[in-house]
């Protein structure tokens, strides 16, 4: 489970950050008619970024968990009717994985709207607690409300099993075993982990319960669309977040949180100055999700803090996870969902004033990318807690982090 001191440190980091905004203004940040070149230049890289990293990757999000619940609900009206395939529960894994790679790829900016109203810890919170889930799969008048999707039964889910049941992991329990995809078979069967043992838990509750968890993760999905695009974001995902009366404006602003940092410094903004954009993006963003993946998702496991401290245990795809994390700060970087540079970036930034710097945060990022993509190839994380693969990939991003620490600290300070 993502502990709850995690959660205050990134508040901690995020005053932090918050002091060193006002701390760090030079003259030009005060004034706003005035802009010095580098401030031009943060300001143009931050349009760029937003529009072109944080955008895209949540419309997709939203749309493959919007897929995702379509699928699931799908398969469960099929398997009342005798007529479910093991395609169709293909299809849902596939989408899963997609919707999974989106959210895992947006970690990197979980400052803001994520952070502001619950909704990492809502959809992305592990180890599932099975025990609990098998009691709430046995009791009959929950299984009856998590079925009825049209009056409140996806509204209601985290009431009905509490959110440590909820998100993705709670589907993957469901769709995923032991790395593969679920049969069909085993549906049709008893659920037969030892979690269940006794209580005759049938595919058809486990599917009621999945349809109704993919509903919720699709609406807290829409949530961050809409909170970052506003207007933007369809309209059919703008009409079910009103529906469901999610906040989506920044927390003491009026603004969605992608024009209140496009518009840094102007009146309406929280964000005062575009150094103090540069550090949110840095710490808050990037450095955050780096020491998580080392600290914490690795880290736990690796040093016999949590032994059950494992992401995506069912599927086993963890380092794929943690990829899709760093690559998150990959993009980041890069002012765009590629490996290519943009020449309004963070990167191409610090290629023109500061080189040194720059060789050396892409030598970080390429090695931490690189110990990641061997982890991949070797045992899955699960079975492979104690490897050298997890403590070469954990030193490499603990690495990174480091560099962009630097990184943002000669940025707000230069």
């Amino acid at each position: 489970m993502k502990k709850l001191f995690e959660h205050m440190l990134l508040a901690a980091v995020m005053l932090s950050v918050t002091a060193t905004f006002t701390a760090c203004s030079s003259d030009d940040d005060d004034d706003n008619t005035a802009l010095s070149e580098k401030e031009m230049a943060m300001q143009a890289l931050t349009e760029q970024y937003v529009n072109n990293v944080i955008y895209p990757i949540y419309s997709s999000l939203a749309n493959q968990t919007d897929d995702l619940f379509n699928k699931i609900v799908s398969a469960k009206n099929k398997f009342r009717a005798g007529t479910i395939t093991q395609s169709d529960i293909d299809q849902i894994c596939t989408v899963f994985i997609n919707a999974r790679s989106a959210w895992e790829q947006s970690e990197s900016f979980l400052y803001g709207a994520a952070s502001d109203w619950g909704i990492d810890p809502h959809i992305d919170t592990w180890p599932l607690d099975r025990v609990a889930l098998a009691m709430q799969l046995s009791a009959k008048e929950i299984v009856d409300e998590l079925d009825d999707l049209d009056n409140g039964g996806i509204d209601n889910a985290r009431i009905l099993v509490g959110e440590q049941q909820l998100g993705f992991h709670g589907i993957e329990f469901i769709i995923f075993r032991n790395g593969k995809n679920r049969t069909v078979s085993a549906l049709k069967g008893v659920e037969d982990d030892a979690a269940f043992a006794g209580r005759n838990i049938t595919g058809e509750q486990e599917l009621i319960f999945a349809a109704a968890v993919a509903g919720d993760l699709r609406d807290r999905c829409f949530q961050l669309e809409v909170s970052w695009l506003g207007d933007k974001a369809p309209k059919a995902h703008r009409d079910r977040v009103e529906e469901c009366e999610f906040n989506t404006t920044v927390a003491g602003g009026d603004l969605y949180y992608g024009d209140n940092m496009i518009q840094a410094t102007q009146a309406g903004s929280t964000m005062r100055t575009w150094r103090g954009v540069m550090g949110t993006i840095l710490v808050s963003g990037c450095s955050n999700i780096c020491n998580e993946v080392a600290g914490q998702k690795i880290g736990q496991a690796y040093l016999g803090k949590d032994p059950d401290y494992i992401e995506s245990p069912y599927s086993q795809r963890s380092y794929y996870d943690f990829y899709d994390n760093v690559t998150s700060v990959l993009y980041t970087l890069n002012g765009q969902c590629s490996s290519q540079v943009n020449s309004n970036s963070i990167m191409a930034y610090l290629q023109k004033y500061n080189k040194p710097m720059a060789d050396d945060l892409q030598s970080k990022l390429s090695a931490a990318l690189k110990a990641l993509d061997t982890a991949k190839a070797g045992t899955p994380f699960v079975l492979d807690s104690h490897s050298a693969n997890a403590k070469a990939a954990m030193d490499a991003i603990n690495t990174l982090d480091h560099a962009i620490n630097e990184a943002s600290s000669w940025i707000t300070a230069n």
